[in-house]
């Protein structure tokens, strides 16, 4: 009998091995297989550059709560936009939308054709105040050296606002008009919610304007950053996560602090937040996340192949690995993120509140409301519970992979970097296309900046910086994709 289970077990051992490796051998490469590489839109990469650490000069900061807003520094790059890029300004209409925001229209000459949205924002976060001397050279100074561009929103987001503009003036010069509209809409408040996209989203819908794609920041190509790929990988954002601040508020009554309490209210507020990093919501491999992974799965040898064309049975693994790794975990959870500490006025008065605000990223499939549930069984009764800020929203829909305007951004990807592979990909923060989603059904989040993981900690960090011949490939993307996609 024990040989009969003995030989059972080897035959079951058998048959999952044989269906491993079938289901790893059968996957077919999603990859743009032929394309000719682009090789008539020369890009003034040197040029483009210095162009761009000049829009960098304005402080074109967003304040906490959209207060304070640098109205000045708005106008004056509104006006350089209009000297830098005088053929755009002469073919393509200009409106002001929610203050300081611009939409651009490019007529296309068939407009009943879907017309193509491109997004950026023209605001930046401020520095953190004591950070000034992280930087090598100052914020605001666009600064040029031999290989990069310097300064606050090299990366985020002048980068594609500047890119864009940059584009459409080099194909105007070559007397290129596109068959479909274009529309540019670049937000001035997106680092606070994004009141100008929405202003701009609701404009375009009382307009009946209905865009084949919308492409708007999000993934990058990122380098050395998946692991068992080598070539570059271009992670475009098919989906985006949603955004919850959760204010928790601890009370006790107060008095000397030569008489504490057990546990007063900053005590209990700190084991509130300590509870709920102890106590994360539970991690899931699905969409845009698992079809990263199915991309990415054929571009790698032998074991992550096997493992990754095998996920209805490796992926609680990877869930459970993702615990060890803050970008893998951000992919397949909604993250708690303790951000605000506020308690005290003196240091012997024991204070009658403490405040904290927890930051969540959502999941799609979580929502507002199911965080705010999961906080409130998780901190418990003696701790007040309430959403706060105003950038929080939902989840995004999934945009497909299969259709064709997809297969455009990757068709373009292949022209303009043969070497990049391309994945579908969850964003881990927040976009101004979360305003735009009643308009199309392609939503997209992707600049093809070349980041390494030393780099993530620049994006609203110290020393954001974009190389100058990378903003040359920027360029020449977006025109290509103008020329692609509008036709």
């Amino acid at each position: 009998m024990k040989k009969i289970i003995l030989a059972a077990l080897g035959l079951v051992l058998a048959l999952l091995v044989a269906v491993l490796l079938l289901r790893m051998i059968l996957i077919k490469s999603h990859q743009v297989q032929t394309v000719e590489p682009v090789t008539d839109l020369p890009v003034d990469a040197r040029g483009a550059a210095g162009r761009l650490a000049a829009a960098i000069r304005f402080p074109t900061v967003s304040h906490e709560n959209g207060e304070n807003v640098e109205a000045g520094a708005f106008q004056g790059l509104h006006q350089y936009l209009q000297q830098t890029f005088p053929r755009v300004h002469a073919a393509l209409s200009r409106e002001t939308v929610g203050g300081h925001s611009l939409l651009y229209t490019w007529k296309g000459r068939r407009p009943e054709l879907p017309p193509v949205l491109l997004l950026s924002h023209m605001d930046v976060v401020p520095v953190e105040p004591g950070t000034e001397r992280s930087w090598t050279h100052p914020a605001f100074s666009g600064f040029i050296d031999g290989a990069w561009v310097w300064g606050r929103g090299a990366m985020d987001d002048k980068v594609s606002l500047m890119a864009i503009l940059e584009a459409a003036e080099m194909l105007l010069g070559r007397g290129f008009q596109p068959d479909r509209t274009v529309y540019f809409a670049f937000g001035h408040d997106e680092e606070v919610g994004g009141r100008g996209a929405a202003a701009i989203a609701a404009l375009l819908e009382q307009r009946g304007v209905r865009p084949a794609f919308i492409l708007d920041e999000g993934g990058a190509v990122v380098e050395g950053m998946v692991p068992g790929v080598e070539r570059p990988v271009a992670m475009v954002g098919t989906a985006e996560k949603g955004v919850l601040s959760v204010e928790l508020v601890a009370e006790s009554p107060g008095g000397h602090s030569s008489m504490p309490p057990r546990h007063g209210a900053i005590g209990k507020l700190a084991a509130a937040v300590e509870t709920l990093e102890d106590h994360q919501m539970p991690a899931r491999l699905d969409g845009a996340t698992r079809r990263s992974y199915q991309y990415l799965a054929p571009e790698m040898p032998f074991g992550p192949r096997l493992v990754l064309a095998n996920l209805w049975l490796f992926a609680p693994m990877l869930e459970r690995q993702a615990d060890a790794d803050p970008a893998a975990g951000a992919r397949l959870r909604t993250t708690t993120a303790p951000t605000i500490f506020q308690g005290g006025v003196k240091e012997n008065v024991l204070p009658h509140q403490a405040r904290a605000v927890v930051n969540f990223r959502l999941l799609p499939g979580d929502t507002i409301a199911s965080v705010l549930h999961h906080v409130r069984e998780t901190v418990g009764p003696g701790i007040r519970v309430r959403a706060t800020g105003t950038a929080n929203g939902e989840a995004s829909p999934e945009s497909e992979v299969g259709a064709p305007e997809f297969g455009l951004i990757q068709r373009t990807l292949a022209q303009v970097f043969p070497k990049v592979l391309v994945a579908p990909n969850l964003l881990s923060g927040a976009t101004d296309t979360r305003h735009y989603l009643r308009l199309s059904r392609n939503v997209f989040r992707f600049i093809p900046m070349r980041v390494k993981a030393e780099d993530l900690a620049r994006i609203h960090g110290a020393n954001e910086r974009v190389g100058i011949e990378n903003y040359g490939e920027i360029v020449r993307f977006y025109a290509q994709l103008l020329r692609n996609g509008s036709v």
